[in-house]
This record gives C-alpha cells, sequence and structure tokens, in this order.
C-alpha cells in the first residue's frame, strides 16, 4: 500500500492580487521541470494543508498550490466580497498564466473536484488529466443531503450539536439561518456557530475517528473561514446552475479522469462518483470499500498516490 511521500518545503511562495480586495496565496515545491499539478482544495473556504504536496513523487512534480479567496493563507481572511465560483475558476487560470503553464493536472476532493471539473470544462485545451477524490457535484440534492437531511440518519447524535440553538422552524432551512448567524454583529454567536459547523463536518469526515482531523476542524481560525465560506457558497447554490457539471459533461469526454471514492463517505455518498463515472468514457472508478471522505484515510491515500505515480508514466519529465 502506498502511502504519503515524505514532507517537503517550498520552493517559492507569491502573494498574487486578483479583484479587490482579495490577495491569493501560491506556492511551488518539488521539480520545477515536472508535470505541473494544480491543487485545488476543498470547502470551500478549507484552505491547503501541507500534506497535500505529500501525493506526488517531488521529483516528477511541478507541485502547485493555492487558498481560495478568503481561505488559508490568502487575505482578507473569510472575505466574501468578490467571492463566487467565477472568481475562483478566473483565479485558476492567472495562477497559470503568472506561472507560465501550457498544460497542467488538476487534482482535487470534494468541492476541489467540484472546482476542477467547472474549470476543466471552461478551459478544456488547458487540462491534460484530473484526479479526484469524494466527488461533490454540487447539485441541491448534494448539499441538502449533509445540511438538511439524509447525513442526520446515520450521525443523529453528532447531528443534535449541529442543530443546537435552532427552534424548529429554522430548522427546516439550516444553511440559511447558520449563513444569517455567522454573518450577524454577535460575536459570540457567530463563534458558536462556525465551531458546530465545523465539527459537524470533521465528525462526519472518516470511517475511522481520526483525532487529527478534529482538532484542525476546532481550530477557531479555520472554523470561521470554513463556515462563513462556505455557507455564502451553499446558501447561493455554488454560484452554478443545478446539475451543471454533469450537464456540462461532454466538453472533457475525453480527459483521463481518476475518480477516488470511499464506499461509506457519508459527507458526499458514493452516487456522485458513480454517475460522474458513468457520464466520462475515459475515467476510472476506485471505490475504497474501507474509508469514508477523507484523503488522510490509508486506502484513499494509497489510490491517490497509485493515479499520480501513473500520470507521470505519461509524461516526460526532465531532470
Amino acid at each position: 500500500m502506498y502511502t504519503l511521500y515524505p514532507a517537503i518545503k517550498t520552493n517559492a511562495e507569491h502573494r498574487l492580487a486578483v479583484d479587490p480586495p482579495h490577495q491569493l496565496y501560491v506556492e511551488e515545491c518539488g521539480n520545477p521541470n515536472g508535470v505541473p499539478v494544480l491543487v485545488v482544495h476543498s470547502g470551500p473556504g478549507a484552505g491547503c494543508e501541507t500534506y497535500y504536496r505529500r501525493f506526488f513523487d517531488p521529483e516528477q512534480y511541478r507541485i502547485i498550490l493555492f487558498d481560495q479567496r478568503g481561505a488559508g493563507r490568502s487575505i482578507p481572511h473569510a472575505c466574501l466580497e468578490n467571492n463566487k465560483t467565477s472568481n475562483l475558476l478566473d483565479d485558476m487560470e492567472t495562477i497559470r498564466e503568472f506561472l507560465a503553464i501550457d498544460q497542467w493536472v488538476l487534482f482535487g476532493g470534494a468541492w476541489g473536484a467540484s472546482l476542477s471539473l467547472l474549470y476543466a470544462q471552461r478551459h478544456p485545451k488547458r487540462v491534460t488529466c484530473l484526479i479526484l477524490y469524494s466527488v461533490f457535484l454540487a447539485r441541491h440534492r448534494d448539499i441538502d443531503w449533509f445540511y438538511q437531511e439524509g447525513a442526520n440518519y446515520i450521525f443523529p447524535d453528532y447531528w443534535q450539536d449541529f442543530i443546537k440553538g435552532f427552534s424548529e422552524p429554522e430548522q427546516q432551512n439550516l444553511i440559511q439561518v447558520y449563513h444569517e448567524r455567522l454573518t450577524g454583529d454577535d460575536e459570540l454567536a457567530r463563534m458558536a456557530a462556525a465551531k458546530n459547523w465545523s465539527l459537524w463536518q470533521a465528525r462526519c469526515r472518516s470511517l475511522q475517528p481520526l483525532h487529527n482531523i478534529i482538532d484542525h476542524f476546532s481550530d477557531p481560525r479555520f472554523a470561521a473561514g470554513l463556515a462563513i465560506i462556505e455557507t455564502h457558497y451553499f446558501a447561493h447554490q455554488c454560484f452554478i446552475e443545478e446539475n451543471q457539471i454533469l450537464q456540462n459533461i461532454n466538453r472533457i469526454k475525453t480527459l483521463p479522469i481518476y475518480i477516488i471514492h470511499g464506499r461509506y463517505n457519508i459527507s458526499c455518498p458514493l452516487q456522485s462518483a458513480w454517475q460522474l463515472h458513468q457520464a466520462c468514457p475515459n475515467s476510472r472508478l476506485f471505490i475504497i470499500r474501507d474509508a469514508g471522505h477523507s484523503a488522510r484515510e490509508a486506502g484513499i491515500t494509497d489510490a491517490i498516490i497509485l493515479a499520480t505515480k501513473e500520470v507521470t508514466k505519461n509524461h516526460s519529465t526532465p531532470a
């Protein structure tokens, strides 16, 4: 079974100004002459983690990570101004042009998979391959499953903490009431809502409890950025048309796509990955029988690294 490559440091870190007031954090590591790969993080609002670098052989890949608007090390933190899906897709293209890359591999999980698919559909000639895990198609049903009705039947105990403090009428539209509380004037209410939103995700993220995930999602700054930006996106249906990804799938039907998904993924049920696979003749689906949602789970890590190794076989990488 493949495990993460050893930890590496960055070769370069950039502050890239885009639409005011946003400045993106962008980093490069690995082989500057290697296969370019853009890591598109989950969320929205989560930001990149350093272990993402370790899915790729640093001798074979030019590894590019960036924090989306308002997330991670990008500034201003948790800023919602000029923060929509179309802005994020523009940013990805801005990064490609800034780094003078002609074509690249896209790697993303959950929202990162959604954004990668949307970018590839907009710029199909710029993408050589997609490596996706824990697929999220950003439809009404996908959002409602986890934040309204579906996952609550599997984790009723954790759900009680998620809905705590909301009246029964408010519980009929949890994303909207969370969004209102997170953008309201009551600082204590904002902090409590951010913690509960983030903890609900963390608790459901893996088949077996992973305490480092709980610890990371419990960090107040991380929780605030994640909750504020996610509710902003989910309250507006991710700023895309309903079922937009599958409706436009013909634009990328010939693109090689690796799809990796845990069978027991409660955050993003397997059906989405299955539907994407059925719609894409050039895709390969890896169903991980003993995993949930997180890329930190051993089976998902193994499948991701298998995919990243296979991709380099089709590229010539200078020393």
